[in-house]
């Protein structure tokens, strides 16, 4: 069970990470 937890948190950051670097591409793609 927590090494489940574990993987799903991962994922999770993994996910935010992915998103953070999305907007900083399109904030720089937009600035140009």
């Amino acid at each position: 069970m927590g090494a489940q937890l574990r993987v799903y948190k991962r994922r999770i950051q993994a996910v935010t990470a992915t998103k953070k670097i999305t907007k900083a591409m399109e904030m720089i793609a937009a600035s140009r």
